[in-house]
This record gives C-alpha cells, sequence and structure tokens, in this order.
C-alpha cells in the first residue's frame, strides 16, 4: 500500500513526539509540517522557532508559517498538495471548516485528556490540580467546535503521585504519538468507526495564568499538593513570607502531605526534614524551594541561610 500523505499541524514541545513517530514510519509520507510564525524571545526578543520547527528541520521536511489559518491562500496551498489526512497537535489555532475539508480523510486530532473531560487548553494541568487518579490520549476527528469531534480511539494512564506537569506531558506525548500510528492506518481502512463523544460529562481545562500558581493555605494540604506538582514548572506554586521592609516571595518545587495541624499559613516547625505549614485540613511540608533571586535547595540548605522560625506567617 501507498504511503498515506499527511500534512502535519503542531506548535508546542507536546507536538514533537508525533511528528517524529510519523516521520519515521513507512506508512506515512509527510508532505508538509505547519507551524506558527517565528517568535520574539528573550531580552534580545531574538525570533526563535517552534519545537516544531526545529524537529521539522532536523528531519528535512518543508514547513509553512502562516500568520493566521484561515487565511485563503494558504487553504489554496493545501489543496494543491492533495493531503489524504491531516494530524493536528497542540497548533494553538482554531481551525476553520474549510481547513478541516481540505483532506480526503479529515484532520485527526491528538488530545491530552480522556475526552469529553478536559477539553480546551490546559487539560494536563486541570487532571493533576483536580486530583485525577488517571488521564490518557484521545485521537479526535476534528470537527468546527473546540475538541468536541467524534473519537477514533484512547489510551489510559495512571496519574502517578510523582508527576508533576512536565512528566505527565512527556509520558502523554508519547502515549499520543504511540496511539497515532496505530489509529490511522485502521481510520482510513474503514475499520474504525468515529464515535460521538457523550452528551454528559465535559468540563473544560481553562488556560493557565501566572495567578493559578499562588498558594491558598486556606485549602486542604491535599489540594494544595496536587495544584503545586499540577503548576510545576510552570507557572510555579508560589507564597509569600510576612517580612520587613516587604514580603518575601517564595516559590515550592516540592512537598508532601502530613498530618499535622495548626494555624493556616503558619510555620508550624522547620528543621532538617522540612517545613511544616498549617493548611485548611492538614499540613504541608515543604521539601524543595527558592526565594526570589535565588537558587533552588532542599529545605535544609534553605534554611542554614534563610533561618524560618516556627510562628512565620505565608500569605
Amino acid at each position: 500500500m501507498a504511503a498515506l500523505k499527511i500534512i502535519f499541524m503542531g506548535t508546542a514541545e507536546l507536538s514533537c513526539a508525533s511528528l517524529e513517530k510519523l516521520a519515521r514510519d513507512k506508512n506515512f509520507s509527510v508532505l508538509a509540517v505547519v507551524t506558527q510564525p517565528d517568535k520574539p524571545k528573550g531580552r534580545e526578543l531574538k525570533l526563535t522557532p517552534s519545537p516544531v520547527k526545529v524537529v521539522a528541520e532536523k528531519l528535512n521536511l518543508p514547513v509553512l508559517q502562516p500568520l493566521k489559518a484561515r487565511d485563503e491562500k494558504f487553504i489554496s496551498e493545501l489543496r494543491e498538495l492533495k493531503p489524504d489526512l491531516m494530524v493536528v497537535v497542540a497548533y494553538g489555532q482554531i481551525l476553520p471548516q474549510t481547513l478541516l475539508d481540505v483532506p480526503a480523510h479529515g484532520c485527526l486530532n491528538v488530545h491530552t485528556s480522556l475526552l469529553p473531560k478536559y477539553r480546551g487548553a490546559a487539560p494536563i494541568q486541570w487532571a493533576i490540580a483536580d486530583g485525577e487518579p488517571e488521564t490518557g490520549v484521545t485521537i479526535m476527528r476534528m470537527d468546527a467546535g473546540l475538541d468536541t469531534g467524534p473519537i477514533l480511539s484512547t489510551r489510559r494512564t495512571p496519574i502517578f503521585p510523582e508527576d508533576d506537569s512536565q512528566k505527565l506531558h512527556d509520558r502523554l506525548a508519547q502515549l499520543g504519538a504511540e496511539l497515532l500510528a496505530e489509529t490511522i492506518p485502521d481510520y482510513v481502512a474503514g475499520k474504525i468507526s468515529p464515535q460521538p463523544q457523550p452528551a454528559t460529562g465535559s468540563t473544560y481545562a481553562t488556560k493557565i495564568k501566572k495567578e493559578d500558581g499562588k498558594i491558598d493555605w486556606q485549602q486542604p494540604a491535599q489540594q494544595i499538593w496536587n495544584r503545586l506538582r499540577a503548576f510545576t514548572p510552570w507557572p510555579g506554586a508560589f507564597t509569600f513570607l510576612q517580612a520587613e521592609p516587604k514580603p518575601q516571595l517564595l516559590k515550592i518545587w516540592k512537598a508532601e502531605v502530613v498530618e499535622n495541624s495548626g494555624p493556616t499559613g503558619t510555620v508550624l516547625s522547620a528543621d532538617k526534614t522540612g517545613i511544616v505549614v498549617g493548611c485548611g485540613e492538614g499540613a504541608l511540608c515543604i521539601l524543595e524551594l527558592q526565594r526570589e533571586g535565588g537558587k533552588r535547595l532542599p529545605a535544609e540548605q534553605f534554611l542554614m541561610g534563610f533561618p524560618l522560625p516556627a510562628g512565620g506567617r505565608l500569605v
């Protein structure tokens, strides 16, 4: 059978595993890679390519970077390529129906949740923040809605206590790539019938904002711990130590739930085993943290240079 002609659309790091998987599989021929335009980054605002563009260039694949995916000239370019299928992974723009209609077999999307739960921009982070025991990846056929298309296949994975959003992201990226490569041939051959998403149980995973990382010590310790893992590495879980002349920003990298109890946001103890802070229910033992402008340190080393007496307040 001739290799399936595929156009790949993706931008974020999440997309890279799927692109590499398809590009290295003899069953597929990647005609072009579509990604967002280079963006200025850093102090010098140097134009920086997306992670997907970097991978595409290493693989010697043609790269297209339209400013907007609904641009008619760009859509005409894709029509001329006569793709069998389009694959979209974390591209970053809503695609118009005219674009979805270009490939003979439509457009497939790799989404990092078990749809219809966690539609939207940040399914990985919110699954951890909400304390879900498991998540997974869904391959769906795209429609004009936001992650509402019919489902072709899913694969599950537990959310482990040691998972933060980066670890879970990397595992789901690989799971999605593998499931995508397995699903496409059966879908194109008509062996898979797309199933409508259930009418109930849908949730929406809103885009993460910096303020989502601010710790609310009124919450139960378990909930704070979940959010800490969800928002590591970005935006990070952070709090402020009441101090003069101004509060000190502290970024929390690692912690564990403990059974101690005490006033919320109050340092109950601080020694080489960690910094224990009272929460709305239970307490959190901070194991690794960082001062603004300082290094990320284990609690024991942090306390050597910055003692935290019991009774100190975090807000």
